[in-house]
């Protein structure tokens, strides 16, 4: 059960940004909102049922989440820094092809450079390579051979501050609350619009490099 409700929330995901992207290729053709806003209330009941049955499977009621000293942070004023790079390297980790392809259009769309991994071991290798590559890392949960959990894990003793925010559809509190405590900086829950993705992403870029200190693991 908690796999269906994850590859549901994957499905919609992939069906609510292709029709996104598809009202941007047919702006002001004639006839064509109709259409759009029947496809968009079709995949809000969808999303609607998806969620229903995540939280009867013992799924996270929550959509967006930052870890605690992230909140704390941002309630505390920020000291005056330099600004940051303008164009900031994000590592998007999905075995979902299309998911993949997606998330790199939003962001690249929205001045960020894009790596893209289709597993955690080539998410790894990135990291062997050069550890201080990424500003941030996009990680998907369900994925072969390395999951999500793991490749946390061993991001964490390669690059210990790099923010890495968690982008699925189904996760239970339990490994939610266990992945926190291990260093993860938030966690965003599929569907989600093109806007909540680039809100995530910048408020962790701006609380972990503004404020100049990484998440680290609770003791």
């Amino acid at each position: 059960m908690p796999a269906a409700a994850s590859e549901l929330n994957n499905l919609l995901q992939i069906v609510g940004s292709t029709v996104s992207m598809l009202e941007n290729i047919w702006e002001g053709t004639e006839g064509s909102e109709k259409y759009f806003e029947m496809l968009r209330v079709s995949v809000e009941r969808a999303a609607k049922v998806t969620e229903q049955i995540a939280r009867q499977v013992g799924g996270t009621e929550q959509k967006i989440l930052l870890h605690p000293s992230l909140t704390t942070r941002q309630r505390e004023p920020a000291p005056a820094r330099p600004d940051l790079k303008i164009s900031r390297c994000i590592l998007v980790v999905d075995d979902e092809p299309m998911a993949l392809d997606l998330s790199e259009q939003i962001l690249t769309s929205n001045g960020f450079t894009v790596v893209t991994a289709q597993s955690g071991v080539e998410a790894l290798d990135y990291f062997v390579q050069k550890a201080d590559r990424f500003d941030l890392v996009l990680l998907d949960l369900s994925m072969p051979i390395i999951d999500g959990e793991e490749t946390l894990k061993r991001i964490r003793k390669l690059a210990p501050t790099v923010p890495v925010l968690l982008n699925t559809g189904f996760i239970d509190q339990s490994r939610l609350e266990r992945m926190m405590t291990d260093g993860l900086a938030g966690f965003l829950r599929r569907p989600y619009r093109p806007d909540e993705l680039l809100g995530h992403v910048r408020s962790v870029l701006n609380q972990t490099r503004v404020a100049g200190s990484p998440v680290t693991p609770e003791v």
